[in-house]
């Protein structure tokens, strides 16, 4: 028990040393390859600390072949620009002066179900509050709100159709029916449902439609105050 006690405390103070070697990036946001090794490295720590028939020395060696993998790599990603790109990734704009980019969601493996949820999570619950949204090669989103977006905002934006198929619950909590909200999407130049990529509605009536390929609008349904 002493054994595994004392071999513990040399591993984590070890692994303490690594990652403030590491930098400050790699205890904060990390690129995808820096998870790897970070993933790696707590793998290792753990072989020596379960098992004391594996020397200890064979840990501390593992860890540090990592340790100088992991210096070698950013040297490249800091130095070489294009490794950099594949090492790191590059920012995807997501949201565009046209609307919704879906060739940059799905090439992300992301929907707009997923962008709207990082939308209210930065503050911005309309899709329209936004000149810009792109998620960071690290994975962090970032967006770019536009002047005055706070009034594109007075009421909590639905999503009625979201990639081409209505949301019943939505749909139902507007007090309307999807004859309806076809009959809305004709108006406005759509009699197939499946070209929709997104359209949301609020308690205000302000509605939001974007079809595959085109530019987004922005249009009044003529009621107020339903939520």
């Amino acid at each position: 028990m002493a054994i595994i006690f004392i071999r513990t405390i040399v591993v984590f103070i070890a692994l303490l040393l690594i990652m403030r070697l590491m930098g400050k990036r790699q205890i904060g946001e990390m690129q995808p390859y820096e998870l790897v090794i970070t993933l790696i490295i707590a793998d290792l720590a753990c072989i020596p600390m379960e098992d004391p028939s594996t020397p200890l020395f064979y840990g501390i060696v593992a860890i540090l072949t990592v340790y100088f993998l992991h210096q070698t790599v950013c040297l490249i990603d800091l130095t070489v620009s294009s490794a950099r790109k594949f090492l790191s990734g590059s920012p995807s704009i997501v949201i565009n002066k046209n609307g919704i980019d879906d060739t940059q969601l799905k090439k992300n493996n992301l929907d707009v179900s997923d962008l709207i949820e990082s939308l209210r999570t930065a503050g911005y619950f309309s899709l329209d509050s936004v000149e810009y949204a792109l998620y960071e090669a690290g994975g962090s989103f970032s967006a770019l709100p536009k002047a005055g977006y706070e009034q594109r905002q007075n009421s909590l934006p639905v999503v009625i159709v979201s990639g081409g198929k209505f949301d019943k619950k939505n749909v139902a909590l507007t007090g309307k029916d999807e004859a309806y909200f076809r009959s809305v999407l004709s108006d406005h130049g759509c009699n197939n449902l499946k070209k929709v990529l997104v359209m949301t509605v609020d308690g205000e009536g302000k509605g939001y439609l974007q079809q595959r390929g085109k530019k987004y609008e922005v249009f009044s349904l003529g009621w107020e105050g339903l939520w």
